[in-house]
């Protein structure tokens, strides 16, 4: 007769060396900070080694009982034995110190018992409890791979290096150690240890020691025997340092009878309590984390606090395609009865003036999706052997949109997005305008831009613990690469439908964190209302003039070959401008020009900081390859590069603003880059002339007037600048005649230059030895500038020191707005990252609340428009800059709306108390109206 009694689950204790635990946690993983700025590397790496060890082993491996034990001081019994006792350990580093109380909270979160004991070290507790469960008939596992603690092992005791995910027993204490576990104490009397300063015998190691110890049985005997030695010099070590031995024996051995510690049965495992691990997961900002606890509790287990992050983590996924208006008007049922659903596009490109709409995906619930195929065909040869497929069976591309277009432009609907620009252009194009919609990009972006990158996989991975299918197992990669509408339909619905279904659970992640963490205005009223202003500006592109910018291009190659002739004469040979070796090896090498300076690679560097400094000495050469290099990066980049950007369906250039991309809020252009063409050179404002408007129209540029120092003088609440600005006062003059001490009257233009570049660097947390290069002078002339400029203005140096210490506290400044811009290298241990971070810290909120004006200007600027009955069109934002194609005939009617909605756009949220400005220009091209 079989016996089915279910067997017992052994008594398991696990002792977790809490500071060998910590410390292995904190050189893991790169510096992370929490929001408030706080470290939390060695944090985020203890909680997820503790939840392991509750959640990750087999059953017969798995805790009964579990403790973490912490050292209490540095200070004890051993130190009154022998007072060097670890004096030489080096305190624990600036950013692990105030993680040590968040780690206590890390084991409480997680229902551990955490014990320490005053005069004991952590080992001698572990060593406690380890023979007491032994005696017991426990199993014990110690959580270290601390060699003082081998000397426990046994057969009922072991120990496990978390790092390695290897158990140590008496083999591995043997191949340690070259003796078995109840000798290693003798071991290390003799061998010492200088990270704990335990002395032991002078020129005995290990290896030594387990020999000696072998042969003469035990530490006392061969103490002893010393005399018998016939090596002189051990024998005299052994002879003379006896007492250090014993001493360091006494230093090494545990003890294993520590009074007063909590019983054994009190460490029982216990259930993690959601409502106190969860809103600690979240706190900290382990989402990752967060998500991994939860999937090992019941729905019923788990807080409202976090119930959102739980309604994302679906029991099971279903994806479906669909290929039938049945099945689709099921879909379409669904979305209406939600209210919401979440909308992906899958295109044939990237860029998305470009792209063919190919398929789209749709979730209204977590772990349930589909895909609607639309305009798939049949594989062709690539890397990715999908067989013999052929064209699928979809519905037709006109009924399916039209049966969709109705929920999508439904007002009562909330379309949900990732980065829902994209979407929006794509079906712009096929005529559904989609609104009202929530960008789960920009939600991401408002609350932890400057913490990590704001992509779906990199979401999905931070917040869902999720892995998305990788684009490349899909498509391919490289020259073998396959449009999307090649993809067989049933890999296309995993790939599509997945991105639909995170894009829904991310959603019910982010949005109750904008009301927790009070960003929802911000989302609402400057990021979300974006999307589509800015989608219309892209689709509507911009044109140019191709047949200047081709004159330009051959105008260039000319001078470029013009100025190689130079370049060569002056060289005295021929080489290659563009390769800095040749380069180098000409000016320091065979010139022997001075400031050479070699780079790790052997050759010498000829950065533009190296060449400028050549050219100011007054030397030809580097000038000249100045020039050559601008005027070739002018042709490369701009106008042979711009006349390939052309859209061959509307002859126009269509960039692409990232919203989502800088840490204060800027638009980055892209693909082409239109922000960064030079103005101050006559060929860039040539550039720029080949812009032009369709016939019939002209360009209005209306640009902020040194927006940045107004809101300086705004928030640092700077009277006298105010003042300046409110009366119309050349700023910089004012400055130049404040700082230099000269009248306002017939001011030298260098003085006024000087000032002007020190109220600009001061925003930037310009250095003196920055300054100086600018300008041109000494270190101590440039210092001087600076200390009398914070002596006239003394509430810039207060507002500059006061922001760092709140950075510093918090890890992100804010924008008078109440944007959030995360400086992650704020505490950073390293002195030139953290001045990089103080000085992104002093320009943060200046240049974002300038970013937040702008992006409020163009949210307001369509509807202005509109109710003015205007038919302008904004084109480009450049910065500061807002660019417009205008019928001629309403320029005149045109500027007043755009002035007046551009200087009152941070209205009503707030009342700046300095007047913003903006100038107005119009002309046939760019250039003029610039």
């Amino acid at each position: 007769m079989t016996d089915n009694t279910p067997t017992a689950i052994p008594q398991h204790l696990y002792l977790i060396d809490a500071s060998a635990f910590i410390f292995r946690a904190y050189h893991a993983l790169p510096p992370l900070t929490r929001h408030d700025g706080t470290p939390i590397n060695a944090v985020m790496g203890f909680s997820n080694m503790l939840f392991k060890l509750l959640k990750d082993f087999d059953d017969n491996v798995r805790p009964t009982h579990l403790a973490c034990i912490f050292d209490r001081a540095r200070k004890t019994f051993r130190n009154d034995i022998y007072p060097e006792y670890k004096a030489h350990r080096p305190p624990a580093p600036e950013d692990l110190v105030p993680q040590f109380p968040i780690i206590r909270e890390v084991v409480d979160a997680f229902n551990v018992p955490a014990i320490d004991s005053d005069g004991y070290e952590a080992d001698d507790v572990i060593a406690t409890y380890a023979r007491q469960a032994e005696a017991k008939g426990f199993e014990v596992t110690i959580v270290s791979s601390d060699k003082d603690l081998m000397q426990l092992i046994s057969d009922k005791i072991n120990m496990f290096d978390g790092m390695k995910n290897k158990f140590i027993g008496a083999q591995e204490v043997f191949e340690k150690f070259g003796v078995g576990p109840e000798k290693v104490i003798e071991i290390q009397a003799l061998a010492g240890d200088s990270a704990d300063n335990i002395p032991g015998v002078p020129g005995i190691g290990v290896k030594t020691a387990a020999q000696l110890i072998i042969e003469y049985g035990d530490l006392d005997s061969l103490l002893a025997r010393a005399h018998e030695i016939k090596q002189p010099k051990r024998r005299e070590k052994l002879m003379e340092n006896a007492d250090m031995a014993r001493t360091s024996r006494e230093l090494v051995t545990l003890v294993t009878d520590v009074q007063g510690l909590p019983d054994i049965d009190t460490l029982k495992v216990q259930d993690i309590d959601a409502e106190q691990v969860l809103p600690f997961l979240e706190e900290q900002g382990f989402r990752s984390l967060q998500v991994k606890v939860m999937s090992h509790m019941a729905p019923d287990q788990i807080p409202d606090s976090v119930q959102n992050m739980a309604e994302a983590v679906p029991a099971e996924v279903v994806y479906e395609t669909v290929t039938t208006l049945a099945q689709l008007e099921k879909w379409v049922a669904s979305i209406r009865a939600a209210h919401q659903v979440a909308v992906d596009t899958e295109t044939t490109s990237l860029n998305a003036m470009a792209a063919k709409l190919v398929g789209i995906s749709l979730s209204v619930t977590s772990g349930r999706a589909c895909y609607i195929p639309l305009r798939h065909t049949t594989v062709v040869a690539g890397e990715l052997d999908f067989g013999d497929a052929q064209a699928p069976d979809q519905i037709p591309v006109d009924k399916a949109l039209a049966a969709l277009k109705p929920v999508l432009e439904d007002p009562a609907i909330l379309k949900i997005g990732q980065n829902i620009k994209y979407d929006y252009l794509i079906l712009a194009k096929e005529g559904i305008h989609i609104h009202p919609y929530d960008d789960t990009m920009m939600m991401s972006y408002v609350l932890d831009a400057g913490v990590h990158g704001h992509g779906m996989d990199e979401l999905a991975k931070l917040h869902l613990n999720h892995d998305c299918i990788p684009f490349k197992t899909v498509c391919g990669s490289g020259k073998n690469q396959i449009t999307f509408d090649q993809v067989p339909v049933d890999k296309a619905t995993q790939y599509a439908a997945e991105d639909a279904d995170i894009t829904g659970r991310l959603h019910r992640v982010l949005k109750p964190r904008l009301s927790r963490e009070k960003m929802t205005t911000v989302y609402e009223t400057i990021d979300r209302p974006l999307a589509a202003v800015v989608a219309g500006m892209e689709q509507h592109g911009i044109l140019v003039d191709r047949q200047m910018l081709h004159r330009l291009s051959n105008d260039f190659a000319e001078r470029l070959a013009v100025l190689e002739k130079e370049i060569h004469g002056l060289a005295g040979r021929e080489f290659n401008i563009a390769s800095p070796k040749q380069l180098g090896e000409i000016l320091f090498g065979e010139l022997g020009l001075p400031g050479g300076k070699k780079n790790k690679n052997g050759s010498y560097s000829t950065n533009v900081d190296v060449m400028e400094k050549l050219a100011g000495e007054g030397h030809d050469l580097p000038r000249r390859v100045l020039d050559w290099r601008q005027l070739a990066k002018l042709k490369s980049t701009y106008t042979d590069a711009l006349q390939n950007e052309i859209n061959v369906d509307s002859g126009r250039i269509h960039t692409s603003y990232s919203l989502a991309a800088t840490t204060t809020g800027r638009l980055s252009s892209n693909e082409p880059n239109l922000q960064n063409i030079p103005i101050r050179t006559e060929e860039g404002r040539k550039i720029r002339q080949a812009f032009i408007p369709k016939p019939g129209h002209k360009f209005l540029a209306a640009d902020y007037s040194q927006i940045e120092l107004r809101l300086l003088a705004h928030i640092a609440d700077l009277d006298s600048l105010k003042q300046a600005f409110r009366d119309g006062i050349d700023i910089h003059a004012m400055t130049a005649s404040q700082v230099f001490g000269v009248p306002l009257e017939g001011m030298d233009p260098i003085v006024r230059r000087q000032a002007k570049a020190i109220n600009f660097g001061i925003i930037y947390g310009i250095s003196a030895f920055g300054l100086a290069r600018q300008l041109g002078i000494g270190n101590g002339e440039a210092k001087q500038f600076i200390d009398t400029y914070f002596e006239r203005f003394p509430g810039i140096r207060h507002y500059m020191e006061e922001t760092k210490d709140f950075c510093r506290r918090h890890g992100y400044v804010e924008t008078i707005f109440g944007r959030r811009c995360h400086i992650a290298n704020i505490n950073d241990k390293n002195g030139m990252q953290r001045s990089f971070g103080e000085r992104a810290a002093i320009n943060a909120p200046i240049q974002g609340a300038a970013a937040d004006i702008i992006r409020r200007a163009m949210s307001q600027m369509p509807s202005a428009l509109q109710e003015a009955g205007l038919d302008a069109k904004m084109l480009l934002q450049v910065h500061d800059e807002l660019v417009f194609e205008v019928p001629e005939d309403q320029i005149e009617a045109t500027i007043p709306v755009v002035k007046r909605t551009m200087e009152q756009a941070a209205l009503p949220a707030l009342e700046i108390s300095v007047p913003l400005t903006v100038d107005c220009g119009t002309g046939d091209n760019w250039d003029e109206a610039h």
